[in-house]
């Protein structure tokens, strides 16, 4: 597993059977937004953050783990964008980026407290 990313140490040693049961791919586990979000951005896959946000959402227990999440989400998207995309497709990955960082800053909640009750 490359590990250019930002991940914690508990995502980076689990097995991927572990890491299947947790994470999806962007968009919520189960819900019509794992339908409607791609994995990409114009045709750039950042599943690998979106599956690293899955684990930390999954680990996480207070509002700050769910914010550091979320940060940690759009930094490891912008890192892909940066390593891997082309100068001319940059700024509308970054823009959109931004935008999935938004929806899970706003939206996210009920993902991040599901089971934690």
């Amino acid at each position: 597993m490359a590990t250019d990313l930002f991940m914690p140490e508990s995502y980076l040693l689990a097995p991927d059977t572990e890491r299947a049961l947790v994470s999806n791919g962007c968009g919520a586990k189960g819900g019509i937004s794992s339908w409607l979000v791609p994995n990409t951005l114009w045709g750039l896959s950042v599943k690998r953050a979106c599956n690293i946000h899955d684990w930390m959402y999954s680990e996480g227990l207070t509002i700050a783990d769910k914010e550091e999440a979320d940060r940690v989400f759009l930094n490891n998207m912008l890192r892909i964008i940066e390593l891997e995309s082309c100068w001319l497709l940059k700024l509308p990955r970054r823009s959109r980026a931004k935008k999935y960082y938004i929806a899970v800053k706003y939206f996210g909640g009920p993902a991040f407290w599901e089971g934690k009750n």
